[in-house]
């Protein structure tokens, strides 16, 4: 769920959303984007400092070749660069408003609160380049309302990747129970951006559908479940 949140909150920034339609594979190969993305969430959240600088220079060599040009809030033209500190930070407050807004609405704790949790992320976007990523609830939220208010515009693209975005070509029952986290991402968006990403808002018990969904798969799964043990072991070797 917070993940397509993201991909949406992202969407409604022209620069990123110029440097997805034109360089990404999202298309044609969505689990493979989504692959890589999640690659990225697992080695920052567990791996160890060495394979976290490993994996940002990976990323930071893809970035190497992604720029162009897109249309500003202003109307004007405007070139970007995937390594800009401006975009970096739009995509780093957009992963970490999502996960963050996403876990609270579905009911979830979090361990030692809502400021540690965006401290904590603020740390993993620094071997990218980003040394300025917010450290609280509040500095994130001031981030978002800057953004909204000086970057933030629908493209010609928009609805485009936003339509594939919430339609994946996805088969049997993975397509209803993706269906289904869409619909709760979108009741957590902010008004603002339901508007501009050309969407309708969604009732929150999407939510508790949700909720009672990912109830089921970690009841099959189990209070251990071999990822969960894998990922405890990775922090305990953490440097």
């Amino acid at each position: 769920m917070g993940g397509v949140r993201a991909l949406l909150l992202q969407a409604a920034h022209p620069a990123p959303l110029a440097g997805v339609a034109e360089h990404s594979r999202y298309e044609k190969d969505p689990l493979g984007r989504l692959a890589g993305t999640t690659r990225w969430l697992t080695i920052t959240t567990f791996a160890s400092l060495e394979a976290i600088e490993k994996e940002a220079a990976r990323v930071n060599t893809m970035h190497d070749h992604v720029k162009g040009e897109f249309t500003n809030k202003s109307g004007d033209n405007q070139s970007y660069k995937a390594k800009d500190p401006r975009f970096l930070l739009w995509v780093h407050c957009a992963f970490t408003d999502s996960f963050l807004k996403a876990h609270l609405a579905l009911g979830y704790p979090i361990d030692k609160g809502a400021d540690s949790y965006v401290g904590e992320w603020s740390k993993s976007a620094i071997p990218l380049g980003l040394t300025d990523a917010p450290r609280s609830v509040a500095e994130l939220e001031a981030a978002l309302n800057d953004f909204r208010q000086h970057d933030l515009r629908p493209a010609e693209r928009t609805k485009e990747v936003v339509d594939f975005i919430l339609n994946p070509p996805f088969g049997g029952a993975g397509k209803y129970f993706y269906k289904i986290i869409a619909n709760a991402a979108i009741a957590t968006l902010d008004d603002r951006e339901i508007t501009l990403l050309g969407l309708k808002k969604r009732s929150k018990i999407w939510l508790k559908i949700s909720r009672a969904c990912l109830g089921v798969f970690s009841a099959i799964l189990g209070t251990d479940p071999p990822a969960l043990t894998v990922a405890k072991d990775r922090i305990s070797k953490i440097s």
